[in-house]
């Protein structure tokens, strides 16, 4: 491809600012979903239909006291959100949100890094990302935090595993680690969530285990008097936290779209295909929002047993058919 580096440049600035501005309004997104669903109006004093909202609260944020413990490790508990926030905004980097274009005699892919094992490094920054939650509720020299940050690390870790073996089917039958290949497979055929209808579903009950979602969200059970790693943070190093957990759920969105459901392929040109994305990302975040309205939370040793007793053997033997079925072929 005749695609220059200066190139990159405006298009991760335009996918930075969209996923910045998915994230702020994929909040009033759930506050309005939810309280419809509960019978009540949700944001409607900030702009028409409450649209200003994510802006006041960006506002409030931004000018709110930014204290901290007086006996925290102040270099840790000041980088630890910016970890989380920097790994959730890098980790959509190798997310393909289109096919290229051909603009004069220069070529524009659809996606910022287009690497042959993307799909491993999009892990690999998830990865990363934990070590924010950890470091900020150990460094924030409470006990509260640092019980909160045990919790958010095993269930994250139970659940990666099941969620890295649950996408092996379609590595397999792709034959590439390159998420843009993947995608390319699936619009020479059929897209992957039927074939890998039990990889889909490991890989989104993970998922939105990966992302402390209801009915996995005890690790920041919001009823409770404490909010988990993140008690003793305030102002905009709170949001970072917040930043974060919508960014990696809008990524898991994106990457079960990429994965399963053919990406930026749409029954209308490829021109459209970031419309198509979209879409299907809208619609998952919008079954995300779902969950959290209709079901309970579960207690922590039935997060516990869930992962390994029942996603992780069948994504192993999800990725084991899968193998034998390719090699048969």
């Amino acid at each position: 491809m005749n695609e220059p580096w200066w190139i990159d440049i405006p298009k991760a600035l335009i996918v930075v600012n969209v996923v910045m501005a998915a994230f702020a309004y994929t909040t009033w997104l759930e506050r309005k979903v939810l309280g419809r669903m509960q019978l009540r109006y949700g944001p409607n004093r900030a702009g028409v239909f409450g649209l200003l909202q994510p802006i006041a609260d960006l506002i409030k944020l931004i000018r709110k006291e930014s204290f901290f413990p007086g006996t925290s490790v102040s270099a840790l508990y000041i980088t630890a959100p910016l970890i989380s926030a920097a790994t959730a905004m890098a980790a959509f980097a190798v997310i393909p949100w289109g096919p290229g274009w051909a603009i004069g005699s220069y070529d524009i892919s659809g996606v910022i890094a287009d690497v042959p094992i993307s799909l491993l490094l999009l892990f690999a920054l998830g990865s990363l990302g934990i070590y924010g939650f950890i470091v900020g509720g150990w460094a924030s020299d409470s006990k509260y935090s640092l019980l909160g940050s045990m919790r958010t690390c095993a269930q994250l870790v139970s659940y990666e595993v099941s969620l890295a073996l649950s996408v092996l089917g379609v590595v397999i039958m792709a034959g590439s680690l390159s998420l843009t290949e993947i995608v390319a497979k699936q619009e020479d055929g059929w897209w992957y969530a039927g074939p890998q209808l039990v990889g889909l579903l490991v890989f989104f009950v993970a998922g939105v285990a990966e992302t402390n979602r209801a009915p996995f969200d005890l690790p920041e059970a919001e009823q409770e008097l404490v909010a988990g790693y993140h008690t003793e943070y305030s102002g905009m190093r709170w949001g970072l936290f917040q930043t974060a957990e919508y960014i990696n759920m809008i990524t898991l969105s994106a990457l079960c779209v990429t994965l399963f459901f053919g990406g930026w392929d749409g029954p209308v040109g490829d021109e459209f295909g970031p419309l198509w994305f979209l879409l299907k990302v809208f619609l998952f975040v919008v079954l995300f929002i779902w969950m959290r309205a209709s079901l309970p939370r579960l207690r922590y040793d039935q997060l516990m047993n869930f992962g390994w007793k029942v996603l992780l053997p069948v994504a192993t033997i999800n990725a084991v058919a899968t193998a034998a079925l390719v090699i048969a072929l």
